[in-house]
């Protein structure tokens, strides 16, 4: 089998919430060989493996970690919904959330364009991959304030997760500054986009929906960081 079959075995029984007993009865083998699926230990035959497809009502693909859809689908461009199509939650009247929501996701729009101009599919590759990171990380901490959530959701453990995390965007980010710097092989070089001088005119423009809210995240969060300004002469 592989690593993610004990972990999704795991996480799908305490998702239905019954016992390891329980669960080894309606499978049709004792609860110690239950536990060593569980715990890897042990692989488990095909037949087994249709069973817990049938019993969890997912698809075979899911169980073995190549599909994240519960019922083994691949997700396609068409499947995933505009986010401008979901409704924003107000939380008790604060609006901030919802502020916030479209300042980033504007922003991203024009990242994104700049990206698709560049020509680069290892620049794309490795500033979404950052970006990826980063919404994980958020996810991942929004999912820990409840300690009843199953960390089996999760194949990296919640005590590395933050280190890996770190890791992963800290090497994005220096394999995205040697392809903009062209300190790369000459096939990953950016192609367009090293020729726009990005002026806020520019911006303006090109992005007239968008560029405000870029332009003010840049100044939100340069804010936070508390830079020091350089002292007046």
């Amino acid at each position: 089998m592989n690593a993610d079959f004990p972990r999704l075995i795991t996480l799908l029984r305490k998702e239905k919430g019954i016992s390891q007993k329980l669960a080894a009865k309606e499978l049709g083998i004792s609860q110690a060989l239950l536990s060593h699926y569980e715990k890897g230990i042990r692989e488990c035959g095909l037949d087994f493996l249709v069973r817990c497809s049938r019993f969890y009502d997912v698809s075979c693909d899911y169980l073995l970690g190549v599909s994240p859809e519960r019922h083994g689908s691949q997700l396609t461009v068409e499947d995933i919904p505009d986010p401008d199509s979901q409704k924003d939650q107000v939380f008790r009247g604060n609006i901030m959330p919802v502020l916030n929501k479209k300042l980033i996701a504007n922003s991203m729009s024009v990242v994104f364009d700049l990206i698709g101009q560049s020509e680069s599919d290892p620049l794309n590759d490795e500033l979404s991959r950052y970006l990826m990171a980063a919404v994980y990380h958020s996810f991942r901490i929004l999912y820990a304030s409840n300690p009843k959530n199953e960390q089996t959701l999760f194949s990296i453990p919640e005590e590395l997760a933050s280190a890996y995390v770190s890791a992963t965007m800290s090497l994005s980010e220096a394999r995205a500054m040697q392809i903009v710097k062209g300190i790369c092989n000459k096939d990953d070089q950016i192609q367009n986009i090293n020729e726009v001088k990005l002026t806020t005119e520019y911006l303006s423009q090109h992005y007239p929906n968008q560029s405000s809210s870029l332009l003010n995240l840049i100044m939100n969060i340069e804010g936070e960081m508390n830079f020091p300004k350089p002292e007046e002469e």
